[in-house]
């Protein structure tokens, strides 16, 4: 069993049981799956730029991801519906928790200003989404073959049904947000 499944069932539940007050376990939010999100806006002009953006988002969550097209044309940005300009994970299972314990211990302190996650983006729902400037932060990928600084968006998705509750539920999970 993951390390972070495992402080989920023995500290997190028990917590928020009290602090919430809930009568059964199964109101307890819970994780439900990560998604891994990462745009790559120069395939509309070569395709083959996917490539290395796929190779650096297999390594960071340990499976294939799946491209990603686009639902409508928008002629400023020479693009067509159905254009291939991205590329997405979703980790569930063991894989998620072991990705979020990496996210949370290894990758975030590991960031040179990270001064805690905005506490501002969640979705009015419990899920969180937390962006990226560069992939370069995960120890997976090897600084000498990234061939460009690339975004990536994580959203957390969770059974929480308000932002308070999924707030609280992630702090209890082991993520530090910004006070004020």
């Amino acid at each position: 069993m993951s390390r972070l499944k495992e402080k989920y069932h023995s500290e997190v539940v028990p917590a928020l049981m009290r602090l919430r007050g809930y009568s059964n376990v199964m109101q307890v939010p819970r994780l439900e799956k990560i998604v891994l999100n990462m745009g790559v806006g120069e395939a509309t002009q070569n395709p083959r730029a996917l490539e290395p953006a796929k190779q650096d988002l297999a390594a960071i969550s340990g499976q294939c991801p799946v491209t990603t097209r686009a639902k409508r044309s928008i002629a400023a940005f020479r693009l067509r519906a159905g254009m291939l300009i991205g590329l997405k994970v979703t980790l569930r299972g063991r894989r998620m928790y072991d990705f979020l314990d990496r996210l949370l211990n290894a990758v975030l302190p590991r960031s040179r200003d990270f001064q805690g996650a905005s506490p501002n983006a969640f979705d009015g729902r419990g899920n969180y989404t937390l962006g990226m400037k560069e992939q370069l932060l995960f120890p997976e990928i090897d600084y000498d073959k990234v061939d460009k600084a690339r975004g990536l968006e994580i959203s957390i998705i969770t059974t929480a049904r308000s932002d308070d509750e999924g707030r609280e539920f992630l702090e209890l999970m082991g993520m530090f947000f910004q006070k004020g």
